[in-house]
């Protein structure tokens, strides 16, 4: 099986489907945080737009995570076989919107609460540590920014931990180097698919 088994057009549609995922979440994010009065994307996490008990929760976790997550479920679907880290690290930021969608997480987004806010938080684990490994595994390929990229997502999780004034940043540059790490290597890879 050769390293990169995507076809040109597999691969260009996995770049662009990440992107437009990419561009959808930040566009939405910001649109639906302005109807929230008092949020800071600094402070809190994205999950907090769609806590247990938020006017918005359904929106965000219906029109919000869950596109997010099919959009990057069938990138990791194009970029298969999963072992790849390109279609590792797509799964793993599909399933951590998925479950997102599926559990919304206790008002703050504590780090222990009720049953639901364990799955969520494991969904979140998934993302950012499975996101963490695709991106050092990247990082054997593509060099030293994915590495980079890799110990900043997951410093993030023990940044993520604490209840603190910082979250909401940690978070969203973690987010950056997820979905950038994945743009990023499936655009440079590109010449390894393109035809001679």
């Amino acid at each position: 099986m050769p390293a990169v088994p995507w076809t040109a057009n597999q691969h260009m549609t996995a770049l662009w489907l990440t992107l437009v995922a990419a561009a959808y979440l930040a566009s939405f994010l910001l649109l639906v945080a302005r109807r929230r009065p008092g949020y800071s994307h600094i402070r809190h996490t994205i999950s907090e737009l769609g806590e247990f008990g938020a006017p918005e929760r359904r929106l965000v976790s219906l029109r919000g995570f869950l596109p997010v997550g099919v959009l990057l479920l069938l990138v990791a679907y194009l970029l298969r076989p999963l072992h790849q880290p390109e279609g590792m690290l797509a799964l793993c930021i599909a399933i951590g919107y998925l479950v997102a969608a599926a559990f919304p997480c206790d008002p703050g987004s504590p780090l222990s609460g009720s049953f639901r806010q364990a799955v969520h938080n494991l969904g979140g684990a998934v993302e950012y540590a499975g996101g963490a490994i695709a991106l050092m595994r990247l990082s054997e390929t593509f060099g030293q920014p994915f590495r980079l990229a890799g110990i900043i997502v997951g410093a993030a999780i023990i940044g993520l931990s604490f209840s603190g004034a910082m979250r909401g940043i940690i978070q969203r540059v973690a987010e950056v180097c997820l979905f950038g790490g994945l743009a990023f290597a499936v655009w440079v890879s590109r010449a390894a698919v393109q035809p001679s």
